[in-house]
């Protein structure tokens, strides 16, 4: 994804174009129709599970952490290809999933997706140092501040975050169990079909929406701006999906695809985005995809007795490691590329 140096500061008249550029940046995607499709999985998945104001948390989102850039003048020359926008998208999608729906949860939403803008400027500028983006890192970052806090306001009600408490072993895995006996006693099949649904699922939760019809359209979007990029959000979610149920892990976890989308973020940065498109290349992608997935156990392990979600932290964390080295078949990226 690759910035044109001579692009102009985005206009007001290009705002609505900006917008749907920062919803498709969520995936690395400079695309306005990857956006538009986006916001349809979104729309259906928020609503097919039940949980509409997602969606129109998401739009909220992209639309406040958007105009700070316009109204602070950021330097960043990205603003035009929705740079801006898409750690307010998912500051928008996050809000609703885990917080209750009330006036200050809203306001709340507004000041951390606008947060969101002024950390990745931030962020930017220190990690540029050595050509590394800071990622969805700002919407982490900001993100957790605003969900710990829940805890003592009352104002946040935290109605969807899980509950404080030290993890433990699933019942049978203090020794070998056989991996289908394993998973019929946590009631996760793992029928052709249901692996389908897991995978998608995997895509899907990228915006916290667990619907494998969203995993669809996300996958029809990416494939309209990059097919590479679709061919590696694919394989990054089978990849994790696999490992996650060799290795035994939580099979509620595994079903509503909280393995996947890290790893579908990570094998998109480094297959698709930052690294050129050599078997070297792809080697190193599937061996980062791997690590997203025990990036992502060990930080749930971490963040369970604080009773609060990991996010897209596991790919941060991951695709860091396997781009700080900078290997010569890495592609020279700026740092705006995200």
């Amino acid at each position: 994804m690759e910035i044109k140096e001579d692009l102009k500061k985005p206009t007001v008249k290009e705002f609505p174009r900006t917008l749907l550029r920062g919803v498709g940046q969520v995936m690395f995607q400079d695309n306005m129709l990857t956006g538009i499709l986006f916001l349809c999985g979104i729309f259906w998945g928020s609503y097919q599970e039940g949980s509409p104001l997602v969606c129109w948390g998401c739009l909220a989102g992209v639309f406040i952490s958007t105009l700070t850039g316009y109204i602070l003048r950021l330097p960043d020359q990205g603003g035009a290809q929705g740079l801006w926008g898409f750690n307010g998208a998912l500051v928008g999608c996050a809000f609703p999933t885990f917080l209750g729906n009330t006036v200050w949860m809203w306001i709340g939403l507004i000041i951390c997706a606008a947060l969101s803008t002024v950390a990745k400027s931030g962020m930017d500028n220190i990690l540029g140092r050595w050509k590394i983006s800071s990622f969805t890192f700002p919407f982490v970052a900001t993100t957790w501040i605003f969900l710990l806090s829940a805890r003592v306001f009352s104002g946040f009600p935290p109605v969807d975050m899980g509950s404080p408490e030290f993890p433990h072993l699933v019942e049978g895995s203090t020794a070998y169990v056989g991996v289908l006996q394993h998973f019929a006693n946590e009631n996760v099949s793992l029928g052709f079909g249901d692996l389908v649904i897991y995978w998608l699922r995997g895509i899907s939760q990228v915006f916290l929406i667990k619907s494998w019809v969203c995993g669809i359209f996300f996958l029809a979007a990416l494939a309209v701006s990059s097919w590479r990029a679709c061919l590696w959000a694919a394989v990054a979610s089978a990849i994790s999906l696999f490992i996650a149920i060799v290795w035994q892990g939580p099979g509620i976890d595994i079903a509503n695809g909280l393995y996947g989308f890290s790893a579908v973020l990570t094998g998109i940065a480094l297959g698709a985005t930052f690294c050129n498109f050599s078997w070297k290349a792809a080697i190193w992608c599937v061996c980062g995809i791997i690590a997203t997935v025990f990036v992502q156990a060990a930080m749930n392990v971490f963040f369970t007795p604080m009773g609060f979600p990991t996010l897209t932290g596991p790919f941060c964390v991951a695709t860091w490691i396997f781009l700080f080295p900078a290997y010569n078949f890495f592609e020279p990226k700026p740092v705006e590329a995200k």
